[in-house]
């Protein structure tokens, strides 16, 4: 998706060309914020072909940016897709299961940026264990 920011400003004294803007992504209605909430921003770098991380949630909503490289994405009840550089994730957080953010190259790094809003003071990733997975496995898209 990409289109002229609505909100740009004029500005009447600039010299320079004016910043150009382009939305990439959005989200039609706020996610639900976590009580207590707060955001942080960090950069995650998967070695060629890593698993990432095993399936695991968030206590509130995760918005991404690939920077290179390719993600390998799965959410629980949507089918797994490839994200690729320059391309956008997010997710709900809460009680929703993020099965994978695996590295799709077997022979380059992927790279992206994330900022999550979760509860202050618990961790950023909340394992999710066997017997939960096996419990919500209708949940699951069916596998290519």
């Amino acid at each position: 998706m990409s289109t002229d920011h609505p909100h740009h400003l004029e500005n009447p004294n600039a010299t320079t060309p004016p910043p150009k803007i382009e939305l990439i992504s959005s989200v039609p209605s706020p996610p639900p914020m976590p009580d207590n909430a707060e955001a942080m921003t960090i950069r995650v770098t998967l070695p060629p072909g890593s698993e990432g991380n095993p399936p695991h949630r968030h206590t509130g909503p995760t918005f991404g940016y690939l920077i290179r490289g390719e993600m390998l994405f799965e959410l629980e009840g949507e089918p797994e897709r490839v994200v690729k550089a320059g391309e956008t994730f997010w997710e709900p957080g809460g009680d929703l299961i993020h099965y994978q953010d695996a590295n799709n190259l077997p022979d380059a790094e992927t790279e992206f940026v994330v900022t999550m809003f979760g509860v202050a003071g618990q961790p950023m990733l909340i394992p999710v264990s066997a017997e939960e997975l096996e419990e919500r496995r209708d949940r699951r898209s069916p596998r290519p």
